[in-house]
């Protein structure tokens, strides 16, 4: 059996990164591992001016951290620890996965496909490819819709075109 010492949970602190911050809360328990909530702020953006691309430095550090400490899980048995880093979202999950020695990289992901994943990747994939351990990925169950039968057919009709 694989020994479980340290659980690594990216998180985008999105709904759809719950399901899997749940898996990993239940593993480090099960396991008695510790877990490492990460999140990875990024780069400051640029904004064009005249012909130019000016960086926009946001320091919303404080922000992204008061986030990061309020994801606890429920269960008082799990140790956790939270990170933050700066980058590249893939980059900064496998250096963490590395400089943490995770046994266990457990993350959420969009389930995007198409030109959608063409277009802005994958992280998910790029972390399975290159992680120093096992990756579980946990796609965000879809939402049951409460519409109607007609407001739903009206729906379709305007997506499709």
């Amino acid at each position: 059996m694989l020994p479980i010492r340290t659980v690594l949970h990216p998180t985008d602190f999105s709904e759809l990164s719950q399901p899997a911050f749940e898996l990993a809360c239940s593993l480090a328990r099960d396991y008695a591992a510790r877990l490492v909530v990460l999140h990875v702020a990024g780069l400051p953006h640029g904004l064009p001016v005249e012909g130019m691309l000016m960086p926009i430095l946001v320091d919303d550090s404080e922000y992204a951290r008061g986030r990061l400490e309020a994801v606890r899980p429920s269960d008082p048995r799990v140790q956790v620890r939270h990170r933050l880093a700066i980058g590249e979202p893939a980059e900064e999950i496998l250096a963490a996965a590395t400089c943490e020695e995770a046994d266990l990289i457990v993350l959420g992901t969009h389930g995007r496909g198409g030109l959608s994943r063409a277009l802005m990747g994958s992280v998910a994939e790029a972390v399975q490819r290159a992680a120093p351990c096992p990756v579980v990925t946990v796609r965000a169950p879809f939402r049951v819709s409460t519409a109607s039968p007609a407001e739903a057919a009206q729906l379709h009709q305007r997506v499709a075109g």
